[in-house]
């Protein structure tokens, strides 16, 4: 069994070329003042979201902010991201275009003209991501893949 991973194509998904989700898990960045270890589990409040394209498949980038940092009530929604923490989204964007260059990859690409999303979006993508999860627990959706669901 693989680790648990999703393939789905949501509707959020099919008004951008009709491209499947990675089987991977939603990523998230925090993009807060407090330092968090990778793969850890914080409470956070998702501000955007990126349409990463990663060989031909659909890899959402979730901007959050963890709810306890300092500047939580401040940042609600994707544009007032720019104002409390200027040029973050950029520095998000290009690390994941460019993170396998060094590998000899070329860029990645991004869908809707490489913007972030608005909340309302992400908030859209993390339902529907975790609708599908609940139809592959409980049996409702055919685990083809052979995903562990541990």
């Amino acid at each position: 069994m693989r680790p648990c991973k999703l393939r789905i194509v949501t509707a959020a998904v099919r008004c951008w070329a009709g491209l499947q989700g990675d089987n991977d898990p939603v990523d998230v960045v925090e993009i807060g003042t407090g330092v968090h270890r990778s793969g850890g589990v914080y409470k956070v409040k998702p501000l955007g979201v990126y349409a990463m394209i990663d060989d031909g498949e659909l890899d959402w980038k979730v901007i959050a902010i963890a709810l306890d940092d300092p500047k939580a009530s401040l940042v609600n929604d994707v544009a007032d991201v720019e104002k409390h923490f200027p040029g973050e989204l950029e520095k998000v964007l290009a690390w994941f275009r460019d993170y396998k260059i060094p590998d000899g990859k070329g860029p990645n690409k991004f869908g809707y003209d490489s913007k972030c999303l608005d909340k309302a979006f992400t908030t859209k993508v993390i339902e529907e991501t975790h609708e599908a999860y609940v139809h592959l627990k409980s049996g409702a959706r055919a685990n083809t893949e052979e995903l562990s669901l541990i």
